[in-house]
């Protein structure tokens, strides 16, 4: 390590072997200058990340030297019983896969770890090799040639051994996926001995001295040399031969980019060799190199290998370092672009600045590293540090996000909404299209259980409240009305409409208000109705959405919690309830079972038979109980049903990260995992015979009450007639208890970590919930607005992840399946839930209450407060490496923390006490104002990194820019010695590979230290100067 104000110097010199690099048939031979603003000998001098970026921003003149995704494959020569070939040993796509010898498959994918020897070794052998740049060979047998002819005269390969490098060069190739047949070979060789055994011997001592004059080979022949190898007596016929005898891993195939290259690397010890020969090789076309490569891809990059023995395990490292070279995204581009031998060594020397050591004393070199899940991205390797941005004005910033999301004033009426529309008009035919996947399938019979349970629990309690004047009847049909409504025309259809708890404690305000007074209930409610509709269109045409950008993280996780809070709880209390009404330990059951009359058998053979099995054996239920089933076992069963549900939704929902099945199996058994929990627990309580609660769903579509109709009307001779003016009043609360419940859930909807694709459309929900409203005023029906929950539930419900093609490859989170038909397939099922009571009836009320716990659990996940709530019970060297807790002090995050639960606490209480759960919404504006005041306590750094919705990785990458400034001013550093103090830095792993170091590395590895980097860092003011812009961010 070099100390302070050090040059540190590498173990090479930058002043390479330069000559001819060009293939002899490449058509660009000549030393034609490339270079725009840099000299040759400035080249030389330059650092190898700035040569890098200057070849790769080239422009590229024709097709060839485009790059293409690579597969890179390692083959080593060896010897299978008399007969010599090369053998599949590793492969690479992004991570490297090697052959376990012991149990001949393959391994598990893992990052490459590297001897920093092999690299050395590596770059010594492109310097004083062969290198071969846009070759231009059809076939392996022509590319053996050139490569030979080539290597003589350079003088590095003695004229008298070149007929046998070029007969190991074109020896068979088996791969691992072979292997599984070679069973069948030793009786196909018995079976052709057994036809002609003396001329079988003489043929194949005649094959060893006049080879490469065969025309068609034996069969046994076939099985020990490649079918390129075949094709030297016939030019032309190899790929044809190829096809037709090299049959490649079509089930590795799909793994495989479209559109890729190959990359072989060909390394082995032969007898006849005194000295260490390399060769590297870019062919100008990519062309099919009959059994070269264990996919049918063409091959573009050939690395050659070969070394007297005593060579062999150095040759697999250096091999492997090859391989490991062409996956890394910045060199395999470079070897595409470059045109000559120092471009290749420049693309190595910014490999070795950019990787990182592992120090030989502190790691196990067996340990497989496991990728990590999220790969950095190299863009910042291929250009040039960026010019120092101009400070962005804060609110002008935050004023363009607000219009972006359409929660900017228009100074127009209705301008927000007609902007909504204009939004969202040119998705509305993709919003259909979209949902042809199975996984909306899922989505929809998912939330349809979701949904159903709480409107008919929801319509019982409304029931009670207003003198049955609205029930459950009345809850399905609003959800089918208003449901349908929304999902059409809503700005935003992810977002789920549902009964809540505040809209029912002011419904019995307002009933219990009528009572008093002796008015008609439902005319009254028709009219505050009819004002909230109104007020509602008032608020949209002045803009009033645009105030929900003051609604924070702070008061949206507050929010969301406290309703997950209410669904756990309510689960667990509805069994509880059940628990009441069914004790375990209820004395004697007063019911035995009699032979029937005439019968000899005795009354002990009948009272061994259960009160559902009595009638079957023709016996007669006796006793003052038998009027109905015993009810000690309830209780338990439906402990057992929720417990069940909620553990088999949440086990199967995470089964598409589990190592059993394949992808597609894994993905159908997670987007159905609540579905296959309510039919497991039901089939298991109707297997019992447990007289469990069921659900209970209307048969008839009428209005609970007789003396009511569908259609409400305005005036009543018991109301006075100026009942429609005061109901004003209480649509004023009304009002807010909506629009809070509704903006505050499109928020967390609408959250940038969702990566939605279609925009917002706060202004056209208000303006349609308005609508749908005034419709549930006039036929009587109760008021649904957005369900935070549900809504939480139905977005994880249609997440998008990147399908994992390459192996080892960590499925990265896309977005979210934005459609209407969910929604709209959801309500219009509620709605026809009246014709599917037969089959509801049997789904027993503990399943369903499962569902809900499931659903509370599931939308904490990914609240930053919840997680924080968590942190507090953890000790410090166990906490999560969140990046809040990297830029903020634990104390400070506490203090946050405590305020925000308090405000939580406040919340619970009011809501939990009828006197004041009125005032609910007023307390969500409140909690607005609180944050408001955080600003006192807080300083402006923590509260942006506390309280931002800006998403985890954004913040993560933004971070990131002050590791790549600080590496830019180590380069600086490098170039000017003399500047402030530098110090060296010892790190781990290949360049794009810094995800996370958790157990697992390339086998083969050599022991000791692993890559190397020698960035530095400069002094602190660098590093304050780039917070600060971070924090401007």
């Amino acid at each position: 390590m070099a100390k302070n104000n050090e040059y540190i110097e590498l173990p090479w010199t930058m002043n390479s072997s330069s000559g001819d690099d060009e293939a002899p048939k490449d058509p660009r031979t000549g030393g034609e200058d490339f270079t725009q603003q840099f000299t040759e000998n400035d080249f030389e001098v330059t650092p190898p990340a700035q040569r890098v970026q200057f070849i790769l921003g080239e422009d590229v003149d024709d097709g060839t030297h485009v790059s293409h995704p690579l597969f890179s494959e390692m083959g080593m020569l060896v010897k299978e019983g008399d007969e010599i070939e090369w053998k599949e040993t590793a492969r690479w796509i992004k991570f490297e896969e090697d052959v376990e010898e012991g149990g001949n498959r393959w391994s598990k994918p893992h990052v490459a770890t590297l001897s920093l020897h092999s690299l050395f070794e590596l770059r010594r052998l492109l310097v004083n090799g062969s290198v071969m740049l846009d070759m231009e060979a059809h076939n392996l047998e022509v590319m053996a040639d050139l490569v030979c002819d080539h290597m003589v005269s350079a003088g590095t390969l003695p004229p008298g051994v070149k007929d046998k490098v070029k007969d190991a060069l074109l020896r068979r190739h088996r791969h691992q996926h072979e292997y599984a047949k070679k069973t069948r070979l030793p009786i196909i060789r018995s079976l052709a001995d057994m036809r002609n055994h003396s001329s079988s011997k003489k043929k194949k001592s005649n094959s060893k001295h006049s080879r490469p004059a065969q025309n068609l080979p034996s069969i046994t022949e076939d099985m020990v040399k490649s079918p390129s190898n075949q094709s030297m007596a016939r030019p032309g016929s190899g790929s044809e031969l190829s096809e037709q005898q090299h049959k490649g891993n079509t089930h590795f195939m799909r793994k495989i980019p479209p559109g890729a290259e190959a990359s072989n690397i060909l390394v082995g010890e032969v007898d006849f060799l005194e000295r260490t020969l390399s060769c590297f090789i870019r062919l100008s076309q990519a062309v099919v190199l009959g059994d070269l490569t264990e996919v049918p891809v063409p091959t573009r990059f050939v690395f050659i290998l070969l070394g007297p023995p005593g060579s062999q395990s150095n040759f697999h490292e250096i091999g492997r370092a090859m391989a490991t070279l062409m996956s890394d995204e910045i060199f395999h581009e470079v070897a595409y672009r470059a045109r000559k031998r120092d471009h290749l060594l420049s693309g190595v020397d910014e490999f070795l600045d950019a990787v990182t050591v592992l120090p030989p004393g502190e790691w196990d070199p067996t340990i497989r590293i496991e990728p990590p899940a999220a790969i950095p991205s190299q863009e910042v390797r291929k250009r040039p540090p960026e010019l120092p941005k101009e400070e962005v004005d804060e609110e002008e910033e935050e004023a363009r996000l607000r219009e972006e999301n359409g929660l900017s004033r228009t100074g127009r009426l209705f301008g927000g909404l007609i902007n909504d529309i204009k939004r969202k008009a040119p998705w509305y035919l993709s919003d259909y299209k979209d949902s042809l996947s199975m996984q909306c399938v899922a989505s929809w019979i998912f939330l349809y259980f979701a949904c159903l349970s709480p409107i008919i629990t929801f319509g019982g309690l409304l029931a009670e409240a207003t003198g049955k004047h609205m029930a459950a009847m009345e809850s399905l049909v609003s959800g089918f009305v208003c449901g349908m409504g929304y999902g059409f025309f809503s700005g935003q259809p992810l977002t789920i409409l549902g009964s809540t708890g505040p809209v029912l404690v002011f419904e019995s305000i307002i009933y219990e208000f009528c009572l008093k007074m002796g008015w008609e209930y439902m005319t009254f409610r028709f009219w505050i109705g009819m004002w909230v509709a109104g007020i509602c269109i008032v608020l949209t045409a002045i803009d009033a959405s645009a105030l929900v950008c003051y609604i924070t993280r702070f008061t949206e996780e507050n929010f969301a919690t406290l309703i997950a809070f209410i669904f756990i709880y309510k689960a667990i209390e509805n069994v509880m309830v059940i628990g009441k009404n069914f004790p375990v330990n209820q004395g004697i059951y007063d019911c035995v079972c009699t032979p029937p009359i005439g019968s000899n058998a005795s009354v002990i053979e009948y009272a061994k038979y259960n009160w559902d099995y009595c009638e079957s054996y023709n016996g007669t239920l006796v006793g003052g109980d038998c009027g109905s089933p015993p009810t000690e076992n309830v209780f338990l069963m439906s402990v057992v049903l929720c417990a069940g549900t909620f553990l088999i939704s949440t086990v199967l929902k995470e089964f598409k990260n589990a190592l059993f099945f394949p992808s597609i199996v894994r993905q159908y058994i997670s987007d159905f995992s609540v579905l296959i929990a309510i039919f497991a627990m039901s089939f298991f309580d109707y297997s019992l015979g447990v007289p469990t609660q069921k659900l209970e769903v209307p048969n008839e579509l009428k209005p609970t009450l007789s003396t009511r109709g569908w259609l409400i009307p305005p005036f009543s001779e018991k109301n006075p007639w100026w009942s429609p003016i005061i109901a004003v009043f209480p649509a004023l609360l009304g009002t807010i208890l909506i629009f809070m419940d509704q903006q505050i859930t499109a928020v967390i909807v609408n959250r940038k970590e969702n990566k939605l694709k279609k925009g917002c459309g706060y202004h056209l929900d208000l303006f349609i919930l308005s609508i749908l409203i005034a419709i549930c005023s006039v036929m009587g029906l109760p008021w649904f607005v957005a369900a935070t929950v549900l809504s939480i539930n139905h977005v994880n419900s249609l997440k998008l992840e990147s399908e994992c093609s390459a192996p080892g490859e960590k499925p990265q989170f896309l977005g979210v399946r934005e459609q209407r038909v969910t929604h709209i397939l959801i309500f219009l099922t509620i709605g026809g839930s009246v014709l599917l009571t037969p089959l509801l009836r049997h789904i027993p009320m503990p399943v369903l209450f499962g569902v809900f716990l499931y659903m509370g659990v599931a939308s904490l996940k990914g609240l930053q407060f919840f997680d924080r709530i968590l942190i507090m019970f953890m000790p410090a060297k166990y906490q999560p490496d969140y990046m809040f807790l990297r830029q903020v002090p634990i104390k400070r995050v506490h203090l946050f923390t405590i305020i925000q639960l308090a405000c939580l606490i406040i919340l619970w209480l009011i809501k939990s006490f009828s006197q004041t759960s009125i005032l609910f919404p007023l307390m969500l504006v409140v909690m607005i104002g609180i944050r408001k005041a955080l600003d006192l306590v807080f300083t402006r750094r923590e509260l942006k990194i506390l309280d931002d919705i800006m998403p985890e990785m954004t913040k993560r990458a933004a971070a990131d820019d002050l590791h790549k400034l600080d590496a830019e001013v180590g380069l600086l550093a490098r170039i000017f010695p003399w500047g402030k103090g530098s110090r060296g830095r010892v790190v781990t792993k290949p360049p794009g590979l810094d995800g996370g170091l958790a157990g697992s590395g390339g086998a083969g590895s050599a022991g000791g230290a692993v890559l190397i980097s020698c960035s530095t860092s400069n002094a602190n003011e660098k590093e304050f100067e780039a917070q600060s812009s971070l924090l401007k961010k």
